[in-house]
């Protein structure tokens, strides 16, 4: 793998490791922070399982729709989330939880197949990965008692 493949992201949040596995968990609550800012989501498809498939679309601030296949290839409750994103642009997503003295430690990494895909996307998706572990906290925030 090239390393211009791969955009990876950390941060520790202030929940537990199940609080923010369970995010991605519930459509109702995953609908409410996935994608950048300014975009909403509406699910077709939601099978939280492995070989579980996931299609929805992402409608942008200004109204244009992105359809999105995915298919959970790896579901470990508090542990871990892997995403196989099955069209354009291709991409592997893992989403590690690790537990840590004060929440949990996010580490985000998201792999394109093609390089040249990765590095003519770089600029967009470098910010937007951290816009939506900004979104994750403030919903979190907003639905853990």
């Amino acid at each position: 793998m090239h390393h211009d493949q791969m955009f990876r992201t950390e941060r520790t949040l202030p929940f537990s490791p199940q609080t923010v596995y369970n995010a991605f968990a519930s459509a109702e609550v995953l609908a409410t922070w996935w994608g950048p800012d300014g975009f909403t989501n509406e699910f077709e498809t939601f099978e939280f399982q492995v070989g579980g498939r996931w299609i929805f679309v992402m409608v942008g601030p200004d109204g244009a729709r992105y359809p999105n296949q995915s298919v959970f290839t790896a579901l470990e409750p508090g542990l871990r989330v892997v995403i196989r994103h099955d069209c354009e642009p291709f991409f592997t997503l893992s989403v590690q939880f690790t537990a840590a003295h004060d929440g949990t430690h996010v580490l985000w990494e998201q792999v394109f197949d093609d390089v040249q895909v990765a590095r003519a996307v770089r600029v967009r998706v470098g910010p937007a990965n951290e816009q939506n572990l900004d979104r994750l906290t403030r919903t979190l925030e907003r639905v853990t008692p």
